[in-house]
């Protein structure tokens, strides 16, 4: 049976996550989501460089639109040394729609929506929404996650200097 976090979200009221909660040192665990136009992305093709994993509960929320724009930003300055990711449960289709729009391609965005089996392993699974909470992960070259800030009210933001000081680190 997979952990559950009570109270350790709160999006209108106090929800439950469910999963572990990461810490550095963790050993990232692999996943398998899916991108825009229904293909699958595994987190191996990721593998050999830092990553900065994003999530979101719906990238066509303020605070969410936000973090994406402002990691995708980040990422352009970044290039091909790492990857950046971010991960909601929205629609593939509705993913691919939102980054059209925004002109968002600095980034990877994937969906957790056919099984949410990434937030169940990140600990972002919103029991009560079936939906992600929001929360930065660096991991290292190595698979190591190195940064891990689960945001506990959904209308705050992350803290980017802490999540890009750390990914800095890691690249020289």
């Amino acid at each position: 049976m997979a952990t559950e976090r009570e109270n350790a979200f709160d999006f209108w009221g106090p929800k439950t996550l469910i999963g572990p909660q990461l810490s550095p040192g963790d050993a990232a665990p692999a996943f398998t989501l899916i991108k825009s136009g229904n293909t699958t992305v595994s987190s191996s093709e990721f593998a050999g460089k830092p990553w900065l994993i994003s999530v979101v509960p719906s990238l066509d929320t303020g605070v969410c639109s936000t973090q994406t724009r402002r990691f995708s930003e980040a990422a352009g300055a970044w290039g091909e040394r790492i990857a950046f990711i971010t991960v909601s449960a929205d629609l593939p289709f509705a993913q691919g729609r939102w980054c059209g729009a925004e002109g968002i391609t600095n980034l990877t965005v994937l969906s957790d929506h056919r099984d949410m089996s990434f937030g169940d392993a990140y600990g972002t699974h919103v029991k009560e929404l079936r939906w992600e909470s929001r929360a930065v992960f660096v991991v290292d070259a190595d698979g190591v996650v190195r940064h891990a800030e689960y945001v506990p009210v959904a209308g705050r933001e992350p803290d980017y200097a802490a999540a890009l000081g750390v990914l800095a680190t890691l690249v020289g």
